[in-house]
């Protein structure tokens, strides 16, 4: 298993699922606080006692204990991202929160103790609740300038802390989750395509005005797209399975082909044309689109089966963001279906097609996690079930690897536990560390490590020679 030298290895977080003081030093409520049971779940009026996102795993105040920990597994890197309203409350105010930007500064300050580089999402499902609430969220083009505002008061602040730099976490997701992943009140099943599409090219032109920003604030800044990473294979080898994959993949393609290429592909001119999408794309936009990212990063739990024939389209519990199940498959306990194998085929279509290095940024299994006994009187968990699911992944990025797909780092998602996005539960773990927290908010808070603890700090000491194949 050969990794680079320079390879980045850690783990990823984000503030809405684990730093909790959701009304602390001046932080205001995003919609993560009005969405207690996930992201396809009701939306309340204002923060209930059941959303565990209010509390999530107490980050906020036990930060340097919990990288203390991810220090001791070897972390090259950590990704996390901030609270857009830590810094600006509302989203439109003109002046930022000192409070939350100070916070970060600890935060990077403690990183760099270690060692460890951060790797910083700037928009990660936190759109500020009132932004959502007064504007519809990125539907409105005034979300631009906030969103400006917002960026060029980080990078300037920690232009000398952060390196690494994300727009916003898995952008193409907007499409099924507009309310989470775009801020948009108005209800999905009354959103034109239209709008919803305009909201999409305001997320575009604004990431790519982010990295114009970010490029002249300090020339040195990586800046990357994020991306739901999704390989889709046909049912059967009939070629209208073949074209239904084809179009399907083109839903998530759009998003890094404008990031990378500067420009709206030809195929989804064609599906604005033959469905009645009319968009407000200004000649300014064109230009600022122009400014492509400097590589691409994605997230990857599951590969998706599509075909064209509607009474084989049998929907499963994993298949979230459609498609049908895969019978080759196995599933987690979540019916995401397990496809290590799919992460190389991705790594290398994203190479092919883009020529720009990658990083996984997310890739984990959430599962029921038993607290017990070890060997030593120790608290631990024996997830050898997680272990396996990441060797296995691992070994396909070493294939992706010696493929000749140029590969930044892995960041493993949610290495400590913290609440789940799409349902909102803590029963959901993907932690090499477990947090004692449970849904109905009961716990101590404690850490402990798991068996994958000792397990992935020795694939960092190796560089990834201690994997299995």
């Amino acid at each position: 298993m050969k990794f680079p030298e320079n390879f980045l290895w850690g783990g990823a977080t984000a503030a809405n699922q684990y730093e909790g003081a959701y009304n602390v030093d001046g932080k205001g409520l995003s919609v993560q606080d009005v969405t207690p049971k996930g992201g396809f779940g009701p939306i309340t009026d204002g923060p209930t006692p059941d959303n565990m996102k209010l509390e999530g795993i107490d980050f906020y105040h036990r930060y340097k204990e919990d990288i203390a920990l991810f220090a001791e597994m070897g972390f090259k890197t950590y990704r996390t991202s901030i609270a857009w309203t830590r810094i600006f409350p509302n989203g439109d105010e003109t002046e930022p929160n000192e409070a939350g930007l100070q916070f970060y500064d600890d935060l990077f300050d403690e990183l760099a103790k270690y060692g460890i580089e951060p790797l910083i999402t700037l928009s990660h499902y936190e759109t500020p609740l009132h932004l959502a609430r007064t504007y519809d969220g990125w539907v409105n083009r005034k979300m631009i300038g906030f969103y400006e505002n917002y960026v060029r008061t980080v990078f300037t602040r920690y232009k000398d802390k952060v390196k690494y730099w994300l727009t916003f976490n898995e952008i193409n997701s907007i499409i099924h989750l507009p309310f989470m992943s775009g801020g948009i009140a108005t209800p999905k099943e009354q959103l034109s395509k239209s709008d919803l599409y305009q909201a999409c090219h305001h997320e575009l032109v604004a990431s790519a005005l982010a990295t114009k920003i970010g490029h002249e604030i300090n020339p040195d800044f990586k800046i990357g797209c994020m991306v739901i990473a999704m390989p889709t294979y046909p049912l059967t080898s009939h070629p209208d399975d073949v074209i239904a994959v084809m179009e399907a993949d083109r839903q998530n393609f759009f998003f890094s082909d404008v990031h990378v290429r500067g420009t709206y592909p030809g195929y989804m001119k064609r599906y604005f044309r033959e469905h009645g999408i009319e968009l407000n794309i200004t000649p300014e936009d064109e230009e600022i689109l122009k400014n492509t990212v400097d590589f691409v990063s994605f997230s990857y739990y599951m590969s998706s089966t599509e075909t064209a024939d509607e009474s084989k389209k049998v929907k499963g519990a994993g298949n979230i963001l459609g498609g049908v199940m895969n019978p080759y498959l196995e599933a987690s306990e979540w019916g995401w279906q397990i496809d290590p194998k799919g992460l190389r085929i991705i790594l290398n279509t994203f190479w092919d097609r883009y020529q720009k290095p990658l990083f996984i940024v997310e890739n984990g299994l959430g599962a029921v996690d038993e607290l017990v006994k070890g060997e030593n009187g120790e608290w631990t968990v024996n997830d050898d079930y997680r272990i396996k699911y990441l060797n296995d992944h691992l070994v396909q990025v070493a294939e992706a690897i010696a493929d000749g797909v140029d590969l930044m780092g892995y960041t493993t998602w949610g290495c400590i536990d913290l609440v789940s996005a799409s349902t909102a539960e803590l029963k959901k773990r993907y932690g090499f560390i477990y947090v004692d927290r449970n849904d109905d908010g009961s716990g101590t808070l404690n850490r402990y490590k798991k068996k994958s603890f000792y397990w992935y700090k020795d694939v960092i000491a190796t560089n990834g020679e201690s994997l299995k194949a």
